[in-house]
């Protein structure tokens, strides 16, 4: 049985929606940020040293880090969710699923923290100006990407859309940035839409 170590508001939602989208059964370990600090609990470093999430236990291992969760539940439990190998698209798959961690998720980050700190009154030069061209570039990038596109692989959900879907879905609605990226607020919508998405919603919600 895998156990799921859930932290509220984090990338591990991604893999709460892969286990409904499977149907996987799993057991769900909650944990919930701290409201003054939006940090995770000090419980979480009894699972791993880091104390973030996600964090799965199967078979005697503790596995972290979102991506490699989700390649490793794809290829074991669902490999319908990933191109074959030897596909042409197993390419793009492979940097889609990375792109989410890399390219996109640091400029998501730093213009989240940037917002923060503005709204303490720190005056920010430099980095303000880096995370705006690095932030157009990526997600201007993405959305044209998305332009004839239902899914980022094959027309098809695939364990890219498990590892893009969280960050986008924060551009656009917590960000409030659809009207930007009109593509890729297609894209959210429709992976809202899906029943497992909307079941692991109702339990990140919990």
């Amino acid at each position: 049985m895998i156990t799921l170590h859930h932290l509220n508001q984090s990338r591990s939602f991604r893999i709460l929606w892969l286990l409904e989208e499977i149907q996987q059964p799993y057991q769900l370990q909650r944990y919930y940020r701290d409201l003054t600090t939006h940090l995770a609990p000090a419980s979480l470093k009894q699972i791993h040293p880091l104390g973030k999430s996600p964090v799965i236990e199967w078979d005697g291992k503790v596995i972290a880090e979102s991506g490699a969760i989700v390649e490793l539940l794809i290829r074991k439990l669902a490999p319908h969710l990933a191109p074959d190998i030897n596909d042409e698209t197993y390419i793009d798959y492979l940097q889609w699923i990375h792109f989410s961690e890399s390219s996109a998720m640091v400029p998501f980050l730093l213009k989240t923290f940037n917002a923060m700190e503005t709204k303490q009154g720190t005056e920010l030069v430099f980095l303000d100006q880096y995370t705006q061209v690095e932030f157009d570039k990526v997600f201007g990038f993405l959305n044209d990407c998305l332009a004839d596109k239902t899914f980022l692989v094959e027309d098809r959900l695939t364990g890219a859309d498990f590892m893009m879907g969280f960050g986008l879905h924060a551009v656009i609605y917590q960000m409030q940035l659809g009207y930007r990226y009109p593509h890729i607020q297609r894209y959210v919508q429709t992976l809202t839409e899906l029943p497992s998405w909307q079941a692991a919603m109702k339990l990140e919600q919990q």
